[in-house]
């Protein structure tokens, strides 16, 4: 069970950036019969293993803004923190409804923008801009201040709602920047690495119980998953990237719906 749930999940998060944390702990609760209070730190764990997998690919292959990538997860943690606080007082089934039609409406945004032709793709006007001779950010105001709100959206939505961060970064860093799909996957990995880091520290610090020998082969699973992730996706094209994740979003909106119905 361990590899039947570990390798799809690193399989999506290598093709998509997002997906392994919700898919996880969905997994392990669903198919295992796991509490959240074991299901949770198992698959964080793995997650962040499998991204940082990820990230030091797209660091190799120099897809990774790496500057960027800190800074998200530096404005990302607090956020997380508020959001928890945040949930705490809200009702969850609005606020699933609510990101549902989030999901939905940015997932048609990035439908909408793939047909763009690669010369308006070029042309479209971002604040956050990759200088085309060193293919890094030009660090001005405008970058600072969409990078960091970037991550500190995801951030917040990962403490209110429980939701891996990729799924918020990757279609916001390609609305607001001119970054490929595959680099905006790519830096959205280490963005999940750095942020979980701090999540499993404080789960192990807080003396946490977890099944060690699942959780071993949880995670070489999640790896293995990853890497053939990784590597396929360097066979897509960016456009064939983005449709998967477009779907991806779809159908977690989908889950969102269903789920938000069912909570009393």
């Amino acid at each position: 069970m361990a590899f039947a749930i570990g390798i799809p999940v690193g399989l999506i998060m290598g093709l998509t950036g997002a997906g392994g944390g919700m898919l996880a702990l969905s997994a392990l609760v669903l198919l295992l019969d796991w509490n959240m209070q074991i299901a949770t730190p198992v698959a964080l764990m793995a997650v962040t293993a499998g991204a940082y997998i990820g990230g030091i690919d797209g660091l190799r292959k120099k897809l990774v803004r790496y500057r960027a990538a800190l800074l998200m997860a530096l404005t990302g943690a607090p956020m997380a923190v508020a959001g928890v606080y945040v949930a705490r007082m809200v009702s969850q089934k609005w606020l699933m409804f609510c990101f549902a039609l989030v999901l939905i409406w940015v997932a048609t945004r990035l439908i909408k923008q793939n047909r763009l032709l690669p010369k308006d793709e070029e042309e479209r006007q971002v604040l956050a801009r990759l200088n085309p001779v060193t293919g890094r950010f030009d660090w001005v105001m405008n970058t600072v201040s969409v990078i960091a709100s970037i991550g500190g959206t995801a951030g917040f939505m990962t403490g209110l709602l429980g939701v891996g961060g990729g799924f918020v970064i990757v279609p916001l860093l390609r609305h607001y920047s001119n970054i490929s799909m595959h680099a905006a996957v790519a830096t959205s990995l280490l963005v999940i690495a750095l942020v979980g880091t701090v999540g499993v520290s404080t789960a192990l610090l807080n003396g946490v119980s977890i099944p060690v020998e699942f959780t071993a082969q949880f995670i070489v699973a999640t790896i293995i998953g990853m890497l053939a992730g990784r590597r396929l996706v360097a066979l897509l094209s960016a456009r064939t990237v983005q449709k998967i994740f477009a779907i991806l979003l779809l159908l977690v909106a989908v889950g969102m719906l269903v789920k938000a119905a069912t909570v009393v």
